[in-house]
């Protein structure tokens, strides 16, 4: 079958039968050519014979290229040494030789135009056909020499399309492959900024719904502070929804944006007063230089918090939680701790691949937040309590 055509680069193949055909008609007539200052014209049945079997031999070359080389060089022989030579003998031996250099490898090919060709010089000699200094033994030699390199140049040419087709390919499973990784991760942290941002706020807005809606009848003032925290906690929500949209809108080659600014450390006092807000007593212990720690690790390290407190919010006993913050050398230590209830089982790290709930998400994206920046988180209870420890390094670049 041909190639279909329209295609850059490829082009109609003729079909090996027809190549077959055109090198057995010129064999065959080449026995009606002078050849040697002399007429050859096959007349009985052992040179008709003899002037068929190439033609009908070279086809088989494709399956058996040296069998067939090695059967040209006989009826080569077997013409000299019985005076039936005819051009047409020649050409088969260099379709036979181009045959064996195309299908097998260099170090192969090349030894068996050597012996070839030696077998074919010594022929002559032996039948008084040329000597080794003959013009006529000389353009044998370059003759089947001249095949064996048009063989090993298709060859090499075939080997290469094929190296660059495959690499083409994998050069397109790369780039797919690559493409579905950046889609998981750009998922993974859409989902971890969704949490962080998002969830938070509607968290404070249950919180405060929850206080405004007991303070109505007796405490009016109150009420109204829970609104007015509310209105301001769902116009931060409808802000990162609305960057989010932007974000899942946007083409790769755009480039893409965070959904709200990376809060750090420095604004550990205004998360704080949200919760105590909310009714939980935090008290925050710093050691060492905060400042010390690099912007991502920094940015990480608020997550934590936000995070324990969070958590601790919602499953931890006598409203209160104690934040530690430890910066030594080369690491900074975060330790969120809270009581419990002893009905009261919060997620841990362990579990959280199995619940569903908010804090179990909650976590999942903490661990990958954590193991981005290079550092560990753990998640439990201890002594009563429950807490969330994280350790990261003072120098992480801050991948998210």
């Amino acid at each position: 079958m041909g190639r279909p055509i329209g295609r850059a680069g490829w082009h109609p193949r003729m079909p090996a039968w027809i190549g077959d055909v055109i090198a057995a008609a010129f064999i065959v007539a080449s026995a009606y050519l002078r050849f040697s200052g002399a007429d050859f014209r096959p007349i009985d049945v052992f040179t008709t014979a003899l002037v068929i079997a190439p033609a009908l031999i070279l086809p088989l070359r494709r399956r058996w290229p040296i069998a067939v080389l090695a059967a040209c060089v006989a009826l080569y022989a077997l013409a000299a040494f019985t005076e039936s030579l005819w051009p047409g003998m020649v050409l088969a031996i260099a379709i036979a030789m181009f045959g064996v250099a195309n299908r097998l490898r260099r170090r192969a090919a090349l030894f068996a135009a050597l012996v070839t060709i030696g077998v074919i010089v010594g022929i002559n000699v032996l039948a008084s056909l040329s000597t080794l200094l003959d013009v006529r033994a000389f353009a044998l030699v370059v003759t089947v020499a001249f095949a064996a390199a048009a063989g090993e140049g298709a060859r090499s040419r075939r080997d290469y399309i094929v190296a660059i087709t495959e690499r083409a390919e994998h050069a397109e499973e790369t780039k797919e492959s690559e493409a579905r990784r950046r889609v998981s991760e750009e998922r993974l942290r859409i989902a971890r900024d969704l949490h962080d941002a998002v969830a938070h706020q509607i968290a404070v807005i249950n919180l405060h719904a929850g206080v405004a809606f007991s303070a109505i009848p007796s405490r009016p003032d109150d009420a109204q502070e829970a609104v007015r925290t509310i209105r301001s906690a769902a116009r931060t929500v409808l802000s990162e929804i609305s960057a989010l949209l932007e974000v899942l809108r946007t083409h790769d080659d755009e480039g893409t944006r965070e959904i709200s600014p990376q809060p750090g450390i420095e604004r550990l006092d205004e998360l704080v007063g949200q919760f105590e807000e909310a009714g939980l007593a935090v008290t925050i212990e710093i050691e060492g230089d905060i400042t010390k720690a690099a912007v991502g690790a920094q940015i990480v390290a608020y997550r934590v918090i936000q995070e324990g407190l969070t958590n601790a919010h919602k499953h931890g006993a006598d409203s209160c939680a104690h934040v530690l913050i430890r910066v030594e050398l080369d690491t900074l230590e975060i330790v969120v701790t809270n009581p419990t209830l002893p009905s009261e089982t919060p997620p841990t790290l362990e579990t959280s691949g199995d619940r569903r709930s908010g804090s179990a998400l909650g976590l999942i994206g903490l661990r990958e937040r954590v193991a981005a920046a290079r550092g560990t988180v753990e998640a439990g209870p201890t002594l009563g309590a429950w807490q969330v420890a994280a350790t990261l390094p003072v120098s992480t670049d801050g991948r998210r």
